[in-house]
């Protein structure tokens, strides 16, 4: 199994943002992960009113959930990123945390959508992931 993580010089370079422009993929176990929030096992919200804090917890559960589906973030091949409309003035804490956690040679492709609202009045962002996981 083989994944390229392309950026054609034709398209801005979106790993300045921490994203590829595309991602391909061949074989594999493909993974469905569902939109992760700032939630911790308890069920506590970290971070409330931080984007940065819930950024880093949410890409913390994807971690952790693609650990359990036996693969990595490093299998993440496709990200959509749901942020709270009051927050879309000031994402940078959002390229970060993509930047810390998805390295620019292997960045997922990646939507951001500003939402009016998510499930939670207190959460500022969602993030949903599409990944491929390499079978023996």
């Amino acid at each position: 199994m083989s994944k390229d993580h392309l950026n054609p010089p034709e398209l801005f370079d979106g790993r300045k943002f921490g994203f590829s422009q595309l991602v391909t993929s061949t074989g594999g176990k493909t993974v469905y992960l569902s939109g992760q929030v700032a939630w911790d096992a308890e069920h506590k919200l970290i971070g409330p009113g931080d984007l940065r804090a819930q950024v880093w917890q949410s890409l913390r559960n994807l971690q952790v959930a693609m650990q359990a589906a036996g693969g990595g973030l490093n299998d993440v091949v496709s990200l959509r990123i749901y942020i709270k409309q009051s927050e879309l003035e000031n994402t940078r804490p959002v390229s970060e945390g993509l930047k810390e956690f998805f390295p620019s040679e292997s960045a997922p492709a990646s939507t951001w959508i500003g939402v009016p609202a998510l499930a939670d009045p207190d959460f500022l962002i969602e993030i949903e992931a599409t990944a491929v996981i390499e079978e023996d």
